[in-house]
């Protein structure tokens, strides 16, 4: 809505996940690193835990841009499955096809059978199969004791299938519970992924309006920077739900009649001059002065 009025070539503070807005702080960069190397590592588990929009999705999504030629990937994004589900949609995701003859009632065995054949052939072929599930807390012990015995495909020199978990921070103590220790023995890399920093918040507000396109100072003063660390904790998503509204307002409050009138000069310099960082209680979040006008952050 105000990425015309700035001159910008899209809404800088969207919450989908869109690599080129990924801001690589020092952690991102060791997210990414482990997924990188645990592709590498020959099987086994690779885990990547964080705080609800902490960014592991948008890491995700820079990694698959990463990933070798010779990586065949299946990726699983509702992994509130049973077992049957869990294996049906990681052939379908692969692209095996299912066997025709139906299944013996609680018998996995032709689909492991033929999602075996078919890792057989991509290893034969010089190919490594990645399997990605996000939103791992919700997948159920037996799902997890599955995923386990699906690594037990293997050659005499390495694993056929590298899965990488992704999920927030109870994926953890899940993975920690004595009957899953097994699997947990089976993780050759994990990766929790932390809030940002108050100046890797700073600098992740001028990359995204950077990408996006804008040109001059930036809108929001540090006084208002720190407020936004302060409310948002620095987590991504929240950051950006909080400027997105910013920039709204600034935008409703720039549009106001009486301002509209000023040259464009005199209105650049008051928008970069009262971006004010005050705050009202309301909804459990707080609200950001721009100008008198109260903009809602949710």
């Amino acid at each position: 809505m105000y990425a015309k009025f700035f001159g910008l070539s899209q809404t800088p503070f969207s919450i989908a996940p869109d690599p080129r807005y990924l801001y690589m702080s020092e952690r991102h960069r060791d997210a990414l690193a482990h997924l990188l190397w645990g592709v590498g590592a020959g099987g086994g588990f690779v885990l990547l835990s964080g705080d609800i929009g902490a960014g592991k999705t948008t890491v995700c999504r820079c990694f698959l841009e990463q990933l070798p030629p010779q990586c065949t990937v299946a990726y699983i994004f509702n992994p509130s499955l049973t077992v049957d589900e869990l294996l049906q949609t990681v052939c379908q995701e692969f692209g095996v096809a299912l066997p025709e003859a139906p299944q013996t009632p609680g018998s996995t065995k032709g689909m492991v059978d033929a999602l075996n054949t078919f890792l057989l052939q991509e290893h034969a072929a010089g190919r490594s199969c990645v399997l990605i599930i996000d939103e791992a807390q919700s997948l159920s012990a037996p799902v997890l004791e599955q995923l386990r015995l699906l690594t037990n495909l293997e050659t005499a020199e390495r694993k056929l299938l590298q899965i990488i978990l992704i999920g927030q921070p109870e994926l953890r103590d899940i993975l920690a519970r004595p009957e899953l220790e097994q699997l947990s023995q089976r993780v050759v890399a994990q990766f929790h992924l932390e809030a940002l920093s108050p100046a890797e918040t700073h600098q992740y507000v001028q990359h995204r309006l950077s990408v996006a396109g804008w040109q001059g100072p930036s809108p929001f003063e540090p006084r208002a920077l720190a407020r936004i660390q302060q409310l948002t904790k620095g987590v991504p998503r929240r950051i950006n739900l909080l400027c997105d509204r910013a920039l709204l307002g600034l935008m409703r409050w720039a549009s106001r009649p009486s301002i509209a009138t000023w040259s464009t000069k005199r209105r650049w310099r008051c928008l970069h001059a009262r971006v004010l960082p005050r705050h009202r209680k309301r909804l459990g979040w707080g609200v950001l002065g721009c100008s008198g006008a109260w903009v809602l952050a949710c």
